[in-house]
């Protein structure tokens, strides 16, 4: 058993690896890189690989899910406990995240090198000289590639954690609330 204050850390990180991919992923999109990629992706993967572990194992012992019976029902992938709207905004934020990481691979051009002093592309073998502010939009769009899968990693690490803390105040299911199952 995880102990509640191991999850209430690891959510915390969780949390603040959310918040600092957005900030970043934000910013990328908005043309600005604020840090290094070492640095930024580095951070957001310290801060949310911990809690996207714990909210797995918990929510594994905790309800005793391998996977939803039924795939398009809420109540197969939710615990019953949690609110709807939380359920609903995780879903935006974790969309969001994965339009940033389609729209990022869609911009990419190919790997970038430097050359004998040149900024080049190599798509398949095929080089391609390019300005170093091209060079560094390519860096840009890795950046947000990797910081998009670890955002929307968070996301789920966070909404497992917050779902695995707020199940002592909630109601004991039924037979028929319980995940996986229809309700009544």
């Amino acid at each position: 058993m995880i102990s509640q204050r191991w999850l209430i850390v690891c959510g915390a990180m969780c949390s603040a690896g959310l918040l600092w991919s957005a900030v970043l992923v934000g910013a990328l999109v908005a043309g600005m890189r604020l840090l290094p990629s070492t640095v930024a992706v580095g951070v957001a993967a310290v801060l949310t690989v911990p809690g996207v572990i714990a909210g797995v194992i918990g929510n594994r012992w905790y309800y005793r899910t391998t996977r939803p019976r039924r795939a398009w029902s809420l109540t197969a992938w939710v615990p019953p406990h949690v609110p709807h709207w939380a359920s609903m905004l995780a879903g935006v934020m974790f969309f969001a995240f994965w339009l940033a990481v389609v729209l990022a691979f869609a911009g990419l051009d190919g790997d970038t090198e430097l050359r004998n002093g040149q900024y080049v592309f190599n798509d398949n073998g095929r080089l391609t000289v390019v300005t170093e502010s091209s060079s560094e939009r390519q860096h840009d769009l890795e950046q947000q590639i990797s910081l998009g899968i670890l955002g929307a990693l968070a996301v789920g690490g966070t909404f497992m954690t917050g779902a695995i803390l707020t199940h002592h105040a909630a109601p004991q299911p039924t037979e028929t609330q319980s995940a996986g199952q229809p309700l009544a």
